[in-house]
């Protein structure tokens, strides 16, 4: 089958949540704010990284890197750090700091922290600078710190209270207490494996070595036998009262707004979510809502009303709060009064015509609310931005479309979004942002509100609450309900002699490398890139260490610390055999990112081409490319490729089989592909879309899967046995069946046949214009594709036929695979106008843009005359 024609293996599921109490006393914590967090300082310069699975199993592809632990990493020792190669006498004691030797570990699989939490883009390290740069593998770590949590699912890891005993870290460096440390002098000391420094152990935190030089307590101690563990932080890692969970709704109540149906579903779906908003169970949530216009509306939510009063500040130069204290209240004391404001605002605005969008001055009205505690603020827009301060201006130039200047559009044109952004992140405070507009609405510049305060954006062009209402209201639901951390900070450490380069996704870096988290979430994925510090390693282990410092929804401050460790090797050839192929593109395309914002889309276009050449060098002996590399690395060859295929040429190493096909696909993807067929707000949003992205989702959104839905086999779309293969099942509560991928080429398709592509944010169905009647009823309920407009028809028509049942199945298992809602567009062979966006991700095939116009083949031909010098 095609690369990724498996699910990426699922990592085993965590152990039952246990809550261990290490110390004596008390000693629990609850929030505070996290504004300086000088209990997460570090010393020396910090970095990361982790370990992977590879994409699908089986030939063609590279066969996947074991998931969970990288390649030989079952044995192995903690190297030795400089200055602490001495001997020590039998029972003598050390002084803090004093050098020690280096005590051999074993690496348990469960002592690193699960792939989904922390991948690195190898399973092992080069022990040089040189020997990075010979191999080029490029040195990063995927990170999502919430990846596993779930809504009611309050512990997914382990939580530890160290009690009276206090937090046992590294005095040098801070690093937590974790399972890669050594233990010394029969466990009255331990040094860290991040510095080398040598602790004190606290007498109450005491226990014997065992004759492996482990701790008898080990597997008793989640945060000595565990690489994910939670922390009760205690009161010195606060420094204010508890933050309650706060959500402030920004609504756009335009003419726009309210034609598209937009302002129904916002409020309905804002309404059902009200009883499971985090926090509701304790009776600590709060909610405001504001709406805008070319004024902006306050409603006064006071608990002795019987309905909520509206009042409208329509000067925008001189905003003010008119009831500053009955904007923001307890949901629970004020129940009725919100939900009797949802209830009117549908008819409060039905007959209204104004266009303008005053969204800074709402934006500034919503920080005053809640500026004094932070949250949450959910913003609402159906326009462009039009009056009072912020307002934008309409900067969309077809001319310039393809052409040296288009990243331009691509950037912010306004300051004051940024600087606002920063400031909400300043006072805790997260935007999620939804866009709903027909027309040009400068996603570059408005993106900036959830990228510095780590929000999310959804975009949905031409919005219709008829076509695009589930989708909104799916993805709604889940920015409301999904497990939430609030005021948070987060702080990466890794063994000395590597240090971090650079970050990606959606924060705001306080300093050199704390990064300001308002809302953190299992949908925050951040990146960043590792570097060696020191010529040469002086360990044979490195290890990576995140930790998350945040609130609960119910008021308490806990650290989240994942651990992972990577062994160091002198050999290229491992470096390269133990690379992650969709961790690494996943670090490559938002490398990317920023040279296409600051050089243009060429420039990055050429930067991916030129990474995956010099890996492909790399990894051959004497840097030279194995002969005839070219050639069909899965599936069946295409015609006209016989010649190629005579040549019987060697593979590559098998990690990097797939390395040319994703990096031609993230070439030609709608991020970085030229011409003139992409608007800048939808390439833009996809921009932000892919740098957020986890490993799981950017696979897919860089090589989608196609399936052809007209001929599934036996057993694809219905639930799969329990014994199933990974690669071959799909879900979570219900793990389904996946049938065949197809190859990504207009050869695969059939004019009686219908095909299903997904890209994580999206489904495309290509219907054949001979697709037989009894296809068509069983999937959409129509009798054939004569005068049929695919707008009203309904998506795969649940009417009770077998075929309609097994396609549901499927699409839903792979939304929740992912926590996504995927909207489902209808295409019809022949049709001119949407075609073209199912064509798109058809990647083998030669695209319509200069630089792009190669098959998979000839691709493959370039990059084996490039690897040779062959120009």
């Amino acid at each position: 089958g095609p690369p990724g024609s498996a699910a990426p293996a699922a990592p085993k599921a965590p152990a039952p949540v246990s809550f261990y109490n290490t110390g004596g006393g008390g000693g629990g914590g609850v929030a505070g704010v996290t504004g300086q967090m000088g209990q997460m300082s570090v010393g020396p310069p910090s970095s990361m990284g982790a370990g992977p699975p590879g994409p699908g199993a089986g030939p063609p592809g590279p066969g996947g890197v074991p998931a969970g632990v990288p390649p030989g990493m079952g044995g192995g020792a903690y190297g030795v750090p400089p200055g602490m190669e001495g001997g020590m006498g039998p029972g003598g004691g050390l002084p803090p700091g004093a050098p020690a030797p280096a005590e051999p570990i074993k690496l348990d699989p469960d002592a690193q922290c699960d792939t989904r939490y922390m991948r690195f883009t190898a399973g092992k390290i080069s022990h040089s600078e040189d020997g990075a740069k010979n191999t080029k593998v490029p040195m990063g770590v995927v990170l999502n710190p919430m990846a596993m949590d779930m809504p009611g699912d309050n512990d997914p890891v382990d939580v530890v209270n160290f009690g009276a005993t206090g937090i046992v870290r590294c005095k040098r460096c801070r690093t937590y207490i974790n399972p890669f440390v050594n233990w010394l002098n029969n466990g009255r000391q331990w040094r860290c494996n991040i510095c080398g420094y040598v602790n004190e152990v606290p007498s109450t935190y005491f226990s014997h070595l065992d004759e492996d030089g482990q701790r008898r307590d080990k597997a008793q101690r989640p945060e000595l036998c565990k690489g994910s563990v939670e922390l009760v932080a205690p009161s010195e890692y606060m420094l204010r009262p508890p933050q309650a969970p706060v959500y402030v709704f920004v609504m756009d109540v335009s003419a726009g707004a309210v034609s598209s149906g937009m302002l129904n579903c916002a409020v309905a779906t804002i309404k059902e979510c009200l009883d499971e908003l985090p926090g509701v169970a304790g009776g600590r949530t709060q909610v405001g809502f504001l709406a805008f216009d070319s004024a902006v509306h306050f409603f006064n939510l006071k608990s002795s009303l019987s309905q909520p009063q509206m009042l409208t500040v329509p000067d925008l130069a001189e905003l003010f709060l008119p009831l500053p204290d009955d904007l923001l209240v307890n949901l629970t004391d004020c129940r009725h009064v919100v939900d009797a404001l949802l209830d009117a605002l549908p008819t409060m605005f039905a007959s209204t015509r104004k266009l303008d969008c005053a969204l800074g001055p709402a934006l500034v009205a919503a920080n005053r609310i809640q500026s004094h505690i932070g949250g949450k603020m959910v913003v609402f827009l159906s326009n462009l931005p039009s009056v009072g301060e912020a307002r934008l201006k309409h900067r969309e130039n077809p001319r310039a479309l393809g052409s040296d200047k288009e990243h331009v559009m691509l950037n912010p044109s306004e300051e004051w979004y940024k600087t606002k952004a920063i400031e909400f992140s300043r006072f805790q405070i997260c935007v999620d942002l939804f866009l709903f507009s027909s027309q040009y609405t400068d996603v570059a510049t408005l993106s900036c509100l959830p990228k510095y305060t780590a929000g999310t954006l959804q975009y949905y062009p031409a919005f219709h609450a008829s076509r695009d209402g589930v989708k909104f209201q799916a993805e709604l639901k889940r920015c409301l309900l999904r497990p939430t951390g609030f005021e948070a900070v987060m702080r990466v450490r890794c063994t000395r002699g590597l240090r971090i380069a650079n970050f990606y996704g959606n924060f705001f870096i306080r300093g050199t490398d704390l990064l300001a988290l308002p809302n953190c979430h299992p949908d925050n994925s951040f990146a960043f890139d590792i570097v060696h510090d020191d010529a040469v390693l002086a360990t044979n282990l490195v290890s990576v260490q995140a930790a998350l410092l945040y609130t609960t929804s119910n008021g308490e401050r806990r650290i989240r610390v994942h651990t992972m460790a990577i062994p160091v090797t002198q050999i290229a050839g491992e470096v390269v055999k133990s690379v992650d192929v969709d961790c690494m593109c996943n670090i490559m395309a938002r490398q990317s990112l920023d040279v296409a914002l600051k050089s243009g889309l060429e420039a990055a276009r050429h930067k991916l081409q030129t990474a995956c050449v010099d890996m492909v060098r790399g990894s051959q002996p004497g840097g030279q490319m194995a002969p005839g590399m070219h050639g069909q690395p899965y599936g069946q060859p295409p015609m006209g490729a016989a010649a190629q295929q005579q040549q019987a040429p060697p593979a590559l190493p098998d990690a990097l089989q797939l390395l040319p096909l994703y990096t031609m696909a993230l070439q030609k993807s709608i991020v970085f592909r030229g011409g003139t067929d992409i608007r800048p707000d939808d390439r833009a949003f996809a921009m932000m879309r892919l740098n957020t992205m986890p490993s799981e989702e950017s696979r897919y959104f860089i090589y989608p899967r196609m399936f052809a839905l007209h001929n599934l086999p036996d057993g694809a779309g219905l639930p799969a046995a329990e014994d199933a293969p990974d690669e071959q099942a799909v879900g979570k509560s219900m793990r389904v069946t996946l049938p065949p991928m197809q190859n990504l080429s207009a050869d695969r398709l059939q004019s009686d046949g219908v095909f299903m592509l997904e890209n994580s944010l999206e489904c495309v169905v290509w219907i054949g214009r001979a697709t037989s009647p009894q296809v068509l009823q069983a999937l959409f309920g129509i009798p054939s594709l004569d005068e049929v407009d695919f707008n009203t028809v309904a998506l795969l028509e649940q009417n009770g036929s077998d075929l309609a049942a097994r396609v549901r199945r499927l699409v839903t298992a792979l939304e929740e695979e992912r926590n996504v809602s995927l909207q489902i567009h209808l295409v019809r062979e022949g049709d001119q106008n949407a075609e073209p966006r199912f064509f798109r991700y058809l990647v083998e095939d030669r695209a319509a843009f200069n630089g792009g116009s190669y098959s998979y083949h000839e691709y493959m031909s370039q990059i084996n005359r490039s690897t040779k010098g062959m120009y």
